[in-house]
């Protein structure tokens, strides 16, 4: 079914206490989000859309130009591409002020949630090969999975990359804590714990 087709089974409704701003994840803070409601048949029927600004990806600068005419497409395209199941509802547009692109997509929360540091070693291991493995299937979806399997095979030069990457960003995420607490401790930044 098409995204238009599928959302004209719906309308929106404006309700008082949709008017709420909240910030949607790092990757979105000062880009617009919305959250829109529309009901079906009845008011058993609703339909939750996150609309969110797509902007440049960071990587614009260093590549080819983009096949996507616009941001919000990338952002789709991208995600049809990495994902096994995609979401149907999941379209981009234009603002009114057309130079700002959005996508949307439905609004579900369906997220898992692992509290690692409180893993067992094993269950911890299990946890990172579980991770690698939806990490992995999701690139081979992109591209070629028969040339990424061979640029990988025969020897581990990619896995002591991602290895030696991930001790590096480690040890840079502990001095970064470490600056970070000390900015707070001399009174040069303020934080608020326990919020």
């Amino acid at each position: 079914m098409a995204v238009k087709e599928a959302v004209s089974r719906y309308r929106r409704i404006n309700h008082p206490s949709l008017d709420e701003r909240k910030v949607v994840g790092v990757g979105s803070v000062g880009t617009r989000a919305f959250i829109v409601l529309m009901a079906g048949r009845d008011a058993h029927d609703p339909l939750f859309l996150q609309v969110k600004e797509a902007t440049a990806s960071v990587l614009e600068g260093y590549l080819p130009k983009s096949r996507y005419r616009q941001h919000g497409e990338r952002i789709v395209q991208g995600q049809r591409m990495m994902q096994a199941a995609s979401d149907i509802f999941l379209g981009w547009t234009k603002g009114l002020d057309t130079s700002r692109h959005f996508y949307w997509r439905q609004l579900r929360d369906m997220k898992g949630s692992a509290l690692v540091e409180l893993m067992a070693p094993i269950t911890l291991t299990y946890y990172a090969r579980l991770c690698g493995w939806t990490l992995a299937r999701a690139h081979a979806r992109t591209g070629d999975p028969v040339a990424i399997a061979e640029y990988l095979a025969g020897n581990d030069a990619f896995d002591q990359s991602i290895t030696d990457f991930c001790e590096h960003y480690a040890d840079q995420n502990e001095q970064d804590y470490e600056e970070f607490g000390k900015a707070v401790r001399s009174g040069r930044l303020e934080a608020v714990e326990g919020v």
